[in-house]
């Protein structure tokens, strides 16, 4: 398996437990997904 298949499946694994929903007071509580959209959007207008 080469490094870049194995970099994947760590990927893979991870993303699969990993609550996307959850929401953190770090970001102000907003999920993860909430706050790379606004993320996004401050970048565009910058």
């Amino acid at each position: 398996q080469t490094r870049h298949a194995a970099q994947q499946d760590v990927l893979q694994y991870i993303s699969m437990f990993y609550n996307s929903h959850r929401l953190h007071s770090y970001l102000e509580y907003k999920s993860l997904n909430q706050y790379e959209v606004e993320t996004e959007k401050l970048k565009e207008v910058a």
